[in-house]
C-alpha cells in the first residue's frame, strides 16, 4: 500500500495516508477502507512517524488523511505533524472528517497554529438516499449548513439507485457552496453496494468539462491520488 504522495496539478500539495483508531461511526454501507484501522496505538504511529519522514514540504501544503476522521489519529501522531509543520514550513493543512465532530474543527486550527482545510464525505446531498441508502449518520438537510463548517467536500457518482438529477444537484451544489470539491466515482468493493456502469458512462460523458476545473478533482480510483 502507497502511504505517500505528491499532487502536482490540482490544489498542489503532499499527501500520506495514515493509519487510526476504527472510525467512530463506521457502518456506511459502501465503505471497506475501515479495514486499514488499528487498535494497537504503539504500531500505529510508528508507522505513522515513518510515512511522515518523506514529508519534504516542498509545496507547503500537506494533506493528511486516514480511514476515518482526523479525530481518529493516535496523539503522537498529530504531535508529530505538528512537529513536521514546524520543521518543513508546511502553511496549510488539510484534513478530513464525518459529520459527527463538527463541533470540534477548531480543536485542530488550535492546535496546529496554522490554517486549516477541512474536507468531508458528503456523497450526496440528496437526504434519502444519503441516510436511507449508504447509512452515512449526517444529518444535515442543505448544502448551506455543510459549507458554513466546512471548505470541501467528497461527493461519490455511480451506484445503483443514484439518479442523474441526484448527481447534477450535487455537482451543483458542490459549485455553487463550496471552493473545492472531490468526485469519487464508486469501484465495487467488498460491501454489498454495486456500482451503476451506465450511470458512470454518462457521468464521465456528461461532466467530462470537470476535469479541467481548477477547484474540482474527479478520482476514478480510489488510489489516483497516489496513496492507498
Amino acid at each position: 500500500m502507497e502511504r505517500y504522495s505528491v499532487i502536482p496539478e490540482k490544489n498542489r500539495r503532499e499527501i500520506v495516508l495514515l493509519r487510526a483508531f476504527p472510525c467512530a461511526w463506521g457502518k456506511c454501507s459502501f465503505c471497506d477502507y475501515i479495514e486499514d484501522n488499528g487498535r494497537d496505538e504503539k504500531e500505529m504511529a510508528e508507522q505513522n512517524r515513518q510515512v511522515l519522514s518523506w514529508v519534504t514540504g516542498e509545496t507547503g501544503v500537506l494533506e493528511v488523511i486516514n480511514s476515518g476522521s482526523c479525530f481518529e489519529l493516535p496523539r503522537v501522531t498529530l504531535e508529530d505533524i505538528r512537529k513536521i509543520v514546524h520543521e518543513k514550513n508546511i502553511r496549510r493543512l488539510i484534513f478530513e472528517s464525518h459529520w459527527i465532530y463538527r463541533k470540534r474543527l477548531d480543536e485542530m486550527r488550535e492546535f496546529f497554529g496554522i490554517p486549516v482545510t477541512y474536507k468531508i464525505g458528503v456523497e450526496t446531498f440528496d437526504n434519502d438516499f444519503r441516510e436511507k441508502v449508504l447509512n452515512k449518520h449526517a444529518d444535515f438537510r442543505t448544502p448551506q449548513e455543510v459549507a458554513a463548517l466546512f471548505d470541501s467536500i467528497c461527493l461519490m457518482v455511480g451506484i445503483k439507485g443514484q439518479t442523474k438529477e441526484m448527481i447534477r444537484n450535487d455537482i451543483a451544489a458542490m459549485k455553487k457552496y463550496f471552493k473545492h470539491g472531490t468526485v469519487n466515482v464508486f469501484n465495487n468493493n467488498s460491501t454489498p453496494v454495486r456500482r451503476d456502469e451506465e450511470l458512470v458512462r454518462w457521468f464521465m460523458e456528461e461532466y467530462r468539462w470537470l476535469l479541467d476545473d481548477p477547484d474540482v478533482e474527479v478520482l476514478y480510483e480510489i488510489t489516483d491520488f497516489g496513496v492507498g
